[in-house]
């Protein structure tokens, strides 16, 4: 291979990491919505409060779920916790730009506690999906 053809090749990378790049700068509500399918399976819940909202799926017998800042961006303090009954919740807690999670839990037929933090406020669902 010439070096023409070499410089060819990595001015076009060059423009496509620019541009991806551009794009994800200029599209963070779009980039953050792709990030919520990070659960395998359908929405089964939507848990919005204050600060964010918890987004809950479901496929087979596993409950997934994510938090995600209203304000993304800047980290904050995040957690999201799905418990099946008669287990140990699993738990995914930190300081995050945009979400927390996801966490996965085998429940089968058993309902599950949710928990969702952004900041100082939160969502607690109580015993649901059973």
């Amino acid at each position: 291979m010439d070096s023409g053809a070499i410089r060819r090749r990595l001015a076009l990378g060059l423009v496509v990491l620019t541009a991806s790049g551009l794009l994800a700068v200029a599209a963070p509500g779009e980039a953050q919505a792709a990030t919520t399918a990070s659960c395998p399976g359908r929405k089964v819940r939507t848990l919005p409060f204050s600060t964010g909202t918890v987004y809950v799926y479901k496929r087979g017998g596993y409950v997934c779920a994510v938090t995600v800042t209203k304000k993304p961006g800047v980290k904050k303090k995040m957690s999201v916790s799905v418990q099946a009954r008669g287990n140990r919740p699993v738990v995914d807690e930190g300081r995050y730009a945009y979400l927390a999670g996801p966490v996965t839990v085998h429940a089968g037929r058993r309902c599950v506690w949710l928990k969702g933090r952004v900041g100082p406020k939160s969502v607690n669902t109580g015993w649901i999906l059973c």
